[in-house]
């Protein structure tokens, strides 16, 4: 396998994907052309297939396995998603901050590093983190 010709999707295994849709289509802004069933591609600057959900019921199903759900905050993985400067990161606190959106962190910070971040829940307490490394 050639890692330069690998496209690398990133796939939530949901509980409600009618919900999860919902919130990333209508309060995150991603583009689907989801109408139902238990699969959901999103469209990203990166093109599709770099964000998609899949029913954890039927996943289970495809794996003979079990679901163990965690507890609360999901805090085996994040999703980040990078925007063009600090401002835009701000200005999506800012949108975000007046829906109904947990914010497990608080408001907007930069780090030594350089990256300035928030962090959000999803409705099934997956972290995604809102972010850029470009201060103007």
């Amino acid at each position: 396998m050639n890692g330069k010709e690998v496209r690398v999707g990133a796939c939530l295994l949901v509980g409600d994907i009618n919900k999860m849709v919902r919130y990333y289509r209508d309060i995150l802004g991603f583009t689907t052309d989801w109408d139902g069933g238990s699969f959901a591609e999103f469209e990203t600057a990166s093109g599709k297939t770099t964000l998609f959900m899949y029913s954890r019921e039927e996943f289970v199903k495809a794996i003979a396995q079990e679901y163990v759900p965690p507890k609360g905050l999901n805090q085996t993985f994040e999703i980040a998603l990078w925007l063009p400067s600090y401002k835009d990161v701000d200005l999506e606190y800012e949108r975000l901050s007046k829906l109904d959106v947990q914010f497990p962190c608080g408001a907007p910070m930069t780090f030594d590093f350089g990256v300035r971040n928030f962090y959000v829940a999803d409705p099934e307490g997956n972290l995604l983190e809102i972010c850029s490394m470009n201060e103007k």
